[in-house]
Order: C-alpha cells, then structure tokens, then sequence
C-alpha cells in the first residue's frame, strides 16, 4: 500500500503490474460505496501488461476522511490528482456504482486524460427528488447509529443469492468491507450523490472505447441500466454476467476479466492505430 497528500487529504492506494505508461496500459480501478479498494483484488492481475492503479476514495479504507458532502466532481480531482502525482498523462478508467458515476463526471471534467471506460453496475441518469430524500436520510441513519444495520440490511441485495450460496467467502469480503467503511466518509458521498448531476446528455459524446457490465441478477442498477448507457454510447460494448448481483468482480470474477481483457485489447488497438495514422 502506498500513501500520497493529494488535494489535501492523505490518499492510499495500490499500484502494481508492469508495462509502460503509455495510453491505454494503465488501469485506473474505482470502488464503490460502502466499500474500498480491496473489492478489485480479483482485477489486480488480471491485466498482463497493464500498470493497475488502485486507490482507497476520500473517506473510504485508508484514505483520509472529510466530513460533510463529497461531491462526484471532488472524487474525480482526487483521481485526476493521483495520476498526476503518478506521472500518468491518459488512463482507462473502470469504476463499478458510485465509481462509475465517479468516472463519467472525470470523464465530463477530464475526457482528453480518458482512454477507455468501464462502467460497471452503474447508471447515468441524475437523481429525483426521492432517491434525494433516500440518500440524506440514509447518511443521517448512519452518522447516527454506524454501519453495522444498514450493512447487515443490504447485503443480499449487494451479492446473488447464488453467490452467497456458493461463495460465501466472497459474501463475508463484502460485508467486512462495508463494517469497515468510516461513517462520516459514507455520509459524506451519501450526501454528494444526492446533489449528481444526469450525465445521459454526454454520453453520445463518448469517443473512446467503452465496456458496459452488469450482473444479470442486479437489483440495485439492473440490466435496463446498462442497456440505457450501450444504447447511448456509440460503439459500446454490453455484457451481462451471469448469476451476479452488483458485485460481478468479485462474485464472477472470471467473466468480468474476460470482458475486461476485450475492453483493454481494444484500447491498445485504438492507440496503436492512432499512432499509425499519426507517423504516416
């Protein structure tokens, strides 16, 4: 694990595997709420070739905690922060929930640093007045009582029944992350993704590879979800893992890196490409 000043919080992170730094041979993971950045440990070498990049988001596993509200656009400066501390010009940026709303805001701030997308388990569209009032009550709900109800309370919901059946080791990761998650941090993006914008008007915009994964069993961002970003992507690739929930990187592992290798294949086709086009 290392640990860098980034924007002014103390920022850890993993970076591991080889290659160069060239566009579209790194790897930026990006984790989800309530979890941190064990929950790519599947991913970590799963990339040959690539540098993967694995940071802890403000207020989540090692990195520093600041209370309030944490907005999209902040996670993604903290990220555009670390690749430059890193020394990494462009990326392929794969974020699954909040990480994936956490990319495609980096993506709206950031697009020429952007090589290729993942968008896993995610969606594009802002948030209603409800799903508003949902998210500040539930950041009062554990500023006040902690993590433990509400983790206990979800995490059917976050893994297949299938996967707590035939993996319950993978079930028992995702509840240890979500215990260890600080209160104050989960609130805090609690509280930033209540205020996200709907970014499905710059999807059409998207002009570098795209991968978008779902797990076919997903109650929190099912399959419609997914289909509405590959509809709008140009080019998008959907795939669908089988017998997962929200989590497939970690309940499918597998397939996911399948479908992962294809995305980071095609990237390095497009910069090889680009090169081409650039020397003649």
């Amino acid at each position: 694990m290392n640990s860098v000043l980034i924007n002014g919080i103390t920022m850890t992170y993993d970076d591991t595997g080889g290659g160069s730094d060239s566009a579209g041979s790194v790897l930026l993971l990006v984790h989800g709420h309530p979890f941190d950045r064990t929950m790519w440990r599947p991913q970590q070498g799963a990339a040959p070739g690539h540098r993967v990049v694995t940071p802890d988001l403000r207020g989540y596993g090692g990195t520093q905690v600041v209370p309030g509200l944490t907005p999209l656009s902040t996670f993604a400066a903290d990220l555009a922060g670390l690749l430059d501390h890193l020394g990494v010009r462009r990326a392929v940026l794969c974020g699954l929930s909040m990480g994936g709303q956490i990319v495609l805001e980096f993506h709206r701030l950031f697009p020429d640093r952007v090589a290729g997308l993942v968008l896993a388990d995610t969606f594009a569209q802002g948030e209603t007045e409800q799903g508003r009032k949902e998210r500040n009550d539930r950041a009062d709900r554990l500023l006040r009582d902690g993590m433990s109800g509400y983790a206990h309370e979800v995490l059917d919901s976050m893994v297949s029944p299938a996967t707590v059946a035939d993996r319950p080791e993978v079930a028992a990761h995702v509840l240890g992350m979500m215990l260890a998650a600080p209160p104050e941090g989960a609130a805090a993006a609690l509280r930033g993704r209540a205020e996200r914008p709907d970014y499905t008007a710059t999807l059409p915009t998207v002009a570098v590879p795209t991968l978008v994964v779902v797990g076919s069993d997903d109650v929190f961002t099912p399959v419609a979800d997914a289909v509405f970003l590959h509809d709008r992507i140009p080019g998008s690739r959907l795939a669908v893992i089988e017998g997962a929930g929200h989590l497939p990187n970690l309940e499918r592992p597998a397939a996911f890196n399948d479908a992962l290798a294809g995305l980071l294949a095609t990237v390095r086709e497009s910069a090889r490409d680009g090169a081409d086009m650039t020397e003649s």
